[in-house]
């Protein structure tokens, strides 16, 4: 049997996602007279695309993902945890007490305050060193167990982690794994998936119609290179390019350089014609989605932007589609995980808990197909 020309594939590919954009929803049975084509074929290209995340399958039919329009909230009291004393002391060290944090803190402090236990906080600055240093502080007013995001590239990271590992009281990772050189550190660990989150933001985009899907990248953020690694499979998985369109890190939102670097992201899409973006963090989203209006670009019209955080998206003009990482869930997992393991110090297995993030659909995409 001769190959398919991959052009026509994608075609009717086209087709069909135009088809059920306009639609909503949309019968297989339509689709062959629509395509006028066999339902095998239908059903082929429907696989391809279900498969890609970008229509869902219903009896009889397809229709649109369903997004997250509304951050869930976690209604669970503790259900990781056993039988543990009251009183339990939880030391935590946190790499900053801004933006992301805050929320991770205040889940770790709601699960922990359910048993009668008490949460004691240090600040460090991602810094091994300092990582260390806040560490053997809270050893030292006695705590229990400990919840720790350390800082984890390099050899101090390495080393650190190690150390970490060794320590007579139980530890559990927040955000953070172990690199490949410690495969069988004994760590608990509850993470999110970011480059997960990545690509619910690509195949948002992708639905919409767009087939360059840019990526702007906040530099400091420990986070970034997982965005990227989601951002680029996805890409790739989907079929679009992943050259030739902007891909860039950015200094923080105000930051000297800041003004230059958003600049130069407006230029490249320009330049490109990419008319979609996902950046990392909102600040940095916000001062993009301005700075193009202020070079006269229409949002969402002739630039689609999807945010990464969801910290303060909603509050920008026009309001910010955002992936939005679940931070208060973390942080009650991370307590649960810590306080389950001094009730059970010996026979219980490691646990490596990764959560999604979810999507919620705002303005700055826009809902019509892309011309």
């Amino acid at each position: 049997m001769p190959r398919e020309n991959p052009k026509l594939a994608s075609q009717r590919r086209d087709m069909i996602l135009s088809a059920v954009r306009a639609h909503g929803t949309i019968r297989l049975a339509d689709l062959v007279g629509l395509l006028a084509v066999s339902a095998v074929t239908v059903r082929r290209d429907v696989t391809v695309l279900a498969d890609r995340g970008l229509v869902v399958r219903v009896h009889g039919g397809i229709t649109l993902p369903r997004r997250t329009e509304s951050p869930q909230p976690h209604r669970g009291p503790h259900s990781l945890v056993g039988h543990v004393s009251a009183n339990i002391l939880v030391g935590m060290v946190a790499p900053s007490v801004e933006y992301y944090w805050p929320t991770v803190i205040q889940g770790a402090q709601t699960a922990i305050a359910i048993t009668g236990g008490r949460l004691l906080l240090r600040a460090s600055s991602y810094d091994p060193i300092e990582d260390r240093r806040r560490t053997m502080e809270l050893l030292d007013r006695g705590v229990q167990t400990l919840l720790v995001a350390p800082t984890v590239a390099g050899r101090a990271g390495i080393d650190l982690l190690r150390w970490l590992g060794g320590l007579s009281v139980p530890v559990v990772l927040v955000e953070r794994l172990p690199p490949p050189e410690l495969p069988t550190i004994p760590l608990d660990a509850a993470v999110t998936d970011h480059a997960i989150g990545a690509g619910l933001a690509v195949r948002h985009l992708a639905t919409l119609g767009h087939n360059k899907i840019g990526l702007v990248l906040s530099s400091e953020s420990p986070h970034s290179p997982q965005i990227h690694a989601g951002w680029r499979s996805t890409i790739a998985a989907l079929g679009l390019p992943g050259t030739g369109i902007p891909v860039l890190d950015v200094p923080p939102y105000g930051s000297p350089g800041w003004s230059r670097a958003a600049d130069d992201v407006i230029d490249q899409c320009r330049h490109s014609d990419t008319k979609a973006l996902v950046v990392h963090a909102d600040r940095e989203a916000i001062g993009v989605l301005e700075r193009a209006q202020d070079k006269g670009m229409r949002v969402p019209d002739e630039l689609a932007v999807v945010s990464y955080d969801d910290e303060v998206a909603a509050a920008s003009d026009p309001p910010l589609t955002a992936v939005r990482p679940q931070k208060h869930r973390i942080g009650v997992l991370a307590a649960e995980l810590a306080l389950a393991r001094v009730g059970d110090p010996v026979d219980r297995p490691v646990h490596r808990i990764v959560l999604w993030p979810t999507l919620t659909v705002r303005e700055s995409c826009g809902t019509q197909p892309i011309a």
